[in-house]
């Protein structure tokens, strides 16, 4: 595989980050995950890491180097991080559960499988234009699918922040499972928030991810995204990929043909910041991601 990638995560006017993004590779699959830990519920940070991280493992553990069942993998792991977030809540007596978004993506053999819960969406860009997007899990989006308000509206609409699916919780989410779709070199996608889309048109999204190289389209995005937000904008974060051989010169490409059969390399963002959320110190934090990676380890045996 040959492909380019890039992540980033920015607290934006918010007290903390509770956003998590992640991407994994072994020599035949690539795993890409962004969770947006859901801010009206306490430790949403904690949501967010514990669904980046049982994907990562579980994508450590099983592609050596591929996947059986891309599909079934991101559905059953995905449904596994939900349970998991709530284990972690009761084995620590949280007085509410933590709740996050979801968005996955899995490439291989030149095909992209995706899977989302929530609102943090996909895109996938072929030959600069749109080819598919995810549909956010939220009452405004159906009120879009059913005609009654625009996507301009849906921007201002009171209630645009508020999601129906998610992990976490005593529903169990309904994943909404993509088609596996074909893919070709300089094919991108983007996996974001909502801090990041709800302050971009898609027409400015496609055109920088086609103007610049990969990194610095997605310094611009964050920037753009950023700058609107303002002093009460939202986290935002994002995962950027084009598959192949990079569109612009002097960019070099990550290869997988020297990783070993079973290797495999991973980069989570871990957001840190002086003003913990909920008054969580850093040392909590920390202690906490101790525990949910052994939480991860006894949902894997």
């Amino acid at each position: 595989m040959k492909f380019t990638i890039y992540q980033a995560s920015r607290q934006g006017g918010r007290k903390s980050n509770q956003d998590r993004v992640a991407y994994s590779y072994s020599r035949d699959t690539l795993l890409m995950a962004v969770a947006d830990g859901m801010g009206g519920h306490m430790h949403g940070e904690i949501a967010a890491q514990l669904c980046v991280q049982t994907l990562t493992s579980h994508f450590q553990q099983q592609a050596k180097p591929r996947l059986a069942e891309p599909r079934d993998f991101l559905a059953k792991t995905i449904e596994q991080a939900h349970f998991a977030i709530n284990d972690y809540a009761v084995e620590h007596n949280l007085l509410e559960i933590p709740h996050t978004t979801c968005v996955a993506a899995l490439i291989q053999d030149n095909t992209a499988y995706w899977a989302h819960v929530g609102d943090s969406r996909l895109y996938y860009f072929s030959g600069g234009q749109l080819k598919a997007r995810t549909e956010d899990h939220t009452a405004v989006a159906r009120m879009i699918r059913d005609g009654l308000i625009d996507e301009e509206e849906a921007l201002h609409h009171p209630d645009r922040n508020k999601v129906s699916n998610c992990l976490g919780g005593y529903i169990v989410p309904e994943i909404e499972l993509s088609v596996p779709q074909a893919i070709r070199d300089t094919d991108t996608f983007l996996l974001c928030t909502d801090g990041v889309w709800a302050s971009l048109g898609l027409q400015e999204i496609s055109a920088i991810l086609h103007a610049y190289d990969l990194e610095d389209a997605v310094r611009h995005l964050m920037d753009h995204a950023e700058f609107r937000g303002g002093e009460s904008g939202d986290n935002l974060s994002l995962v950027a990929m084009t598959w192949g051989e990079p569109r612009h010169p002097g960019v070099e490409a990550i290869s997988t043909l020297s990783l070993p059969e079973h290797g495999y390399t991973t980069l989570i963002n871990n957001p840190r910041t002086d003003q913990p959320y909920q008054n969580i110190s850093d040392e909590e934090i920390e202690k906490a991601i101790l525990e949910i990676q052994s939480t991860i380890r006894k949902l894997s045996k």
